[in-house]
């Protein structure tokens, strides 16, 4: 018997993420967007941009998960906080793997484009300049920063990414793969990238003077969470736990500016080599492919949690009676506290 979907919640959850984010989008619209955004702090960076960006609107879908659950009285059984036990691979694999293909993507494209390669690193060495630091050797840098980027930041970005994760991958996932997991993963990452199209329309990630503003933008953010949202999925359902995604976003984030300290020129933001491109996201597009095709590897592993991995009920007996329901599950259908899948 197909596992159905739970259309009220579902409508209910996007309805929320996407209403609290692009309310927040409204605001910073209205006050100068990305580019001329308000300075809170005389001195610092900390512009109201940023603020609106790592807060309201990244943490909308978890609000939305929180809300949804109190609005229909759903419970709290299985939100997805599983700690690291039996899927650790998994989340060892969130946080190297992003690097990996990030990298592997910057290879490709300036393979495609071996001119736009500067193996002087000159974007580097111009900003060590400006910082009175003309001496250093830049690659030492970029090498310090991917570091960084590999062992830190997906510990300090995660305090952000769990804002997004904690909405998409602990709810709206689970509900959605009654689709099956091919389908699912394609209407998430479609979700996913429509959410960003306000701030992407600002210039978030592909700025303001490519050709095709914004639409092509829009569509270059879609196909963007799309390969990045089947491996966030496939760790989250491999692991039984949201936190593999939530390290795996913040992993990606991370990682993801490191081309373009080997660009010559102007970046091409459509293309590459950041992953947020065409051709910067093929490591991205190679692994999600395998993952839709490979037949084993949406089961699984271990104990998964329950609330991440949506399970068929189980046909009723032929009998003359209907079959009545445990106790327990009477008590949980009393207080609503069961997905209805």
């Amino acid at each position: 018997m197909p596992v159905s979907l739970d259309w009220k919640r579902i409508a209910l959850f996007l309805g929320l993420a996407f209403g609290l984010a692009w309310l927040t989008a409204l605001v910073l619209a209205l006050n100068g967007q990305l580019a001329d955004s308000p300075v809170l702090v005389p001195g610092t960076t900390m512009t109201l941009a940023l603020v609106l960006l790592a807060g309201p609107y990244m943490w909308a879908p978890t609000l939305a998960h929180l809300l949804t659950r109190l609005i229909t009285r759903e419970g709290w059984r299985e939100v997805g906080l599983r700690p690291l036990t039996r899927g650790w691979p998994y989340w060892l694999a969130a946080w190297v793997l992003p690097a990996v293909l990030t990298i592997l993507g910057l290879v490709v494209y300036f393979l495609v484009a071996p001119g736009r390669y500067d193996p002087e690193l000159g974007v580097l060495r111009d900003l060590l300049a400006k910082a009175g630091q003309p001496g250093v050797n830049p690659w030492f840098v970029a090498a310090v920063q991917t570091l960084q980027g590999v062992l830190i930041a997906p510990l300090i970005n995660g305090l952000f990414t769990f804002g997004e994760e904690f909405g998409w991958r602990a709810y709206l996932q689970p509900k959605l793969l009654a689709l099956g997991p091919r389908r699912a993963m394609l209407v998430m990452g479609v979700i996913w990238g429509v959410w960003h199209w306000p701030v992407i329309a600002m210039g978030h990630n592909y700025g303001l003077s490519y050709a095709g503003y914004p639409w092509l933008g829009m569509l270059a953010m879609v196909w963007f969470t799309l390969v990045t949202g089947v491996f966030l999925g496939w760790v989250t359902v491999r692991s039984g736990s949201v936190w593999a995604a939530v390290i795996g976003h913040a992993a990606l984030n991370g990682i993801a500016g490191l081309g373009a300290l080997f660009v010559r020129g102007e970046l091409e933001p459509l293309l590459g080599p950041l992953p947020t491109g065409l051709i910067g996201s093929a490591g991205w597009a190679v692994l999600a492919l395998a993952l839709l095709v490979w037949p084993g590897a949406w089961r699984p592993a271990g104990a998964a949690a329950p609330s991440l991995v949506p399970t068929p009920p189980a046909p009723a007996p032929v009998t003359g009676r209907a079959p009545q329901p445990a106790p327990a599950e009477r008590l949980e259908r009393l207080d609503d506290s069961r997905y209805t899948e």
